[in-house]
């Protein structure tokens, strides 16, 4: 007589809970082997920044000199292993996976929970106006709840920048910049930025969640492919260039409004997301707002395949049903 638990999956496997731990720890694999692509792009889109407001220091003789040059991605990357060490390209990680615990966990519950209560078709797609809808509100939501580690994160990756042009460090660590932040800005403090932060959220979902669901279950249907890695791995690069394409404009405006001095919690250089949008058009021109773009697709890319590759091989060991 067969065993009544005989080929019967946990009944916890396919639980909101149960998903999130797996999305998270699928996004700490992820983030973990792409961070320094993550570490360039912000020194890049700061970099901007920062030749405008000390484009020229007096020498001696009265005669202006640079201070700063114009770096690519790869001078970057590589200027700051020769700079300030090799180890350096992962400095702020600590915070970005505290930040995936929180934001991956809930974006990928959100968008399931959303996807369930919207409907799919009769051949099992997801509209894509629907799809659309629940990527831009679980990404935001996510976000939200996400914004403060996100905060020290880019404020902890420009360390190492401040360190060498001989200004004080901030912090020490990741639990000293979240105090040091709660004591200068209150609650509030922590969530500085959060608007341009959701609204790049919002967008890279729409990018990212959005196109690899549309994508997965078009391949499905439309080929003969299965639901295997071969079918993920195809949607996910989908998914990391549009996300890319989408997202990188509100990363330039909110990787600066989170990096900018503050006073009783309120930004000094910028008043608002849309303030630091046109500033920086006005100043540097329209395609400032797509610096970093290589480094972002270069690592939304890996991200995404790592991610979603993972992320989908574990809820199939794990016995939940394939995203």
């Amino acid at each position: 007589m067969a065993s009544p638990t005989a080929n019967v999956s946990p009944h916890y496997t396919d639980q909101l809970w149960f998903k999130y731990i797996l999305s998270s720890a699928a996004a700490t694999v992820a983030e973990s082997v792409t961070y320094p692509l993550d570490l360039t792009k912000t020194r890049l889109q700061i970099q901007g920044e920062i030749l405008h407001h000390h484009d020229h220091v007096q020498d001696s003789s009265g005669s202006a000199r640079h201070r700063h040059v114009h770096r690519g991605m790869m001078r970057t990357a590589f200027g700051v292993v020769k700079e300030e060490g090799f180890f350096s390209l992962w400095q702020g990680v600590t915070p970005a996976i505290y930040r995936h615990l929180v934001y991956t966990g809930c974006r990928i519950t959100f968008y399931e929970k959303i996807r369930e209560g919207l409907g799919r078709n009769s051949d099992g797609t997801f509209p894509f106006w629907k799809a659309v809808v629940a990527g831009i509100t679980a990404g935001g939501a996510a976000q939200f709840f996400a914004s403060p580690t996100d905060l020290v994160k880019v404020q902890m990756q420009m360390e190492g920048r401040k360190r060498l042009e001989g200004q004080p460090v901030r912090f020490k660590n990741t639990a000293d910049a979240f105090k040091r932040i709660l004591r200068e800005g209150g609650i509030r403090g922590l969530w500085k930025g959060w608007a341009p932060n959701v609204q790049r959220a919002a967008l890279v979902n729409l990018g990212d969640l959005t196109t690899y669901d549309t994508a997965k279950h078009h391949i499905l249907v439309h080929t003969r492919l299965k639901d295997n890695y071969v079918t993920h791995g195809l949607a996910s690069t989908c998914s990391g260039l549009v996300s890319a394409i989408l997202g990188t404009p509100a990363d330039v405006v909110k990787t600066r409004v989170m990096n900018q001095p503050t006073a009783n919690g309120r930004g000094l250089l910028y008043k608002s997301s849309l303030d630091c949008l046109m500033k920086t058009v006005k100043k540097e021109g329209f395609w400032a707002l797509y610096k970093g773009f290589l480094p972002i697709w270069a690592r939304m890319a890996p991200w995404s395949l790592t991610f979603w590759v993972t992320y989908e091989q574990i809820r199939r060991i794990a016995g939940s049903s394939s995203f």
